[in-house]
């Protein structure tokens, strides 16, 4: 017996596979009419904005250098023979630094000295006594011989009245004398320029020993060595440069202000600055010195501030990027630090309004401590998100 199989023909096939997909399509239809979950509300912290006076800075570079810098040169030539000290070595007012041979300077003081001896001991001076004209030897003599003269004469004269004597002897007599004073009045001016030779050898022993002195170079200012330039059995000459002592308690920092705010610098001014050697640190100073002119070529006009630096850390040369404060404080819009986002250079913020947030583009100014100056782009008594702000976006929703 032959048993019939009924097999599918390709229309049923086709039927079937539209019927299909009509069903997944209709199913998801359905579920793209299914209502989405709405996204959760961003917990955040709301501040108002506040008007506050503000004190204002201005910005400016610059670098420290020394207080004083001396470069120490050699009053006397000669050899080196001795250098005590090195360089960053720190040294007081007058501590030596060189020294030079003395044997030339010591011998020319010894014969200035005894030149003046000579003098004294010709003038009948004493050690330690002053000089008078009457006393010096010569002039004594001449003055001997013009009082002998003198009674001489008087003694003719009077015989000349009773005419004992002739008139020729009288005459004679009277020219003695005359003779005889003239000789003590060279004597007396003698005896004058033979002191004032002795001034100038007094200044030449004056000089000599000054040139023993020199032989030792000494430190200006207290301060630090910051270069030796010569060392043992070098010949110097006078004149040159030995050693380079600067003085570092305090420093100055010399800072460039733009030409807008020249008017707004003054003398007296607290400056705060942070070098780059000591990150995170801030120091102090006070401006003692506006420059009267700008730079030409930059329009910028040089400022310097003196720094204390009683712990040495500071050091000439260093970077400095400094703040200089305005004498007058003015009124900002601030907000919490914790409030403004600035990604790749742009700030903004989100104000907080009917339980969503709208995001402001916003231009900062002055920072005062965990506050911050909204310059452009907020208003005073807005409303700022201080917590979760990297959550948030414009139109995101808060509690």
């Amino acid at each position: 017996m032959i048993r019939l199989v009924n097999r599918p023909t390709l229309a049923s096939v086709l039927l079937a596979g539209a019927a299909l997909t009509g069903a997944c399509t209709a199913a998801g239809k359905a579920a793209d009419t299914a209502p989405a979950a709405a996204p959760a509300a961003v917990a955040v912290s709301a501040t108002a904005a506040a008007e506050q006076p503000v004190t204002r800075f201005i910005r400016a570079t610059g670098s420290l250098t020394a207080e004083e810098q001396a470069d120490v040169a050699a009053e006397i030539a000669g050899r080196i023979v001795a250098t005590p000290v090195e360089r960053g070595t720190a040294v007081g007012d007058g501590a030596v630094l060189v020294r030079v041979s003395p044997a030339e300077a010591d011998a020319q003081a010894k014969e200035a000295e005894a030149n003046a001896a000579q003098i004294e001991a010709r003038l009948g001076m004493a050690e330690g006594r002053s000089f008078d004209v009457n006393a010096v030897p010569e002039v004594q003599t001449a003055k001997a011989s013009y009082d002998l003269a003198t009674n001489e004469f008087n003694r003719i004269k009077s015989l000349l009245d009773q005419r004992v004597v002739s008139q020729s002897e009288f005459e004679q007599r009277r020219t003695q004398m005359e003779a005889t004073r003239q000789q003590f009045e060279a004597a007396r001016n003698g005896a004058a320029q033979q002191y004032q030779a002795l001034m100038g050898a007094r200044a030449r022993v004056a000089l000599a020993h000054k040139s023993v002195s020199d032989t030792t170079v000494r430190a200006p200012f207290t301060g630090l060595v910051a270069e030796r330039l010569v060392s043992v059995g070098d010949y110097v000459t006078k004149g040159m440069k030995v050693a380079i002592v600067v003085k570092v308690t305090p420093l100055r920092v010399q800072l460039t202000v733009p030409e807008q705010f020249v008017s707004a610098v003054k003398a007296g001014a607290p400056v705060t600055f942070q070098v780059d050697a000591f990150p995170g640190r801030e120091f102090t100073g006070t401006v003692r010195y506006v420059s009267p002119t700008l730079e030409a070529n930059k329009r910028a006009l040089t400022v310097e501030a003196v720094v204390p630096n009683q712990s040495g850390d500071l050091k000439p040369g260093l970077f400095a990027t400094a703040r200089i404060e305005q004498p007058e404080r003015t009124p900002a819009v601030m907000v919490p630090t914790s409030a403004v986002q600035t990604t790749a250079g742009t700030s903004r913020v989100y104000v907080v309004s009917n339980g969503t947030v709208e995001e402001r583009i916003v231009t900062i100014g002055q920072q005062a401590d965990a506050f911050i100056e909204i310059a452009t782009g907020l208003k005073a008594g807005e409303q700022v998100a201080t917590k979760n702000i990297a959550q948030l976006f414009d139109g995101a929703k808060v509690s």
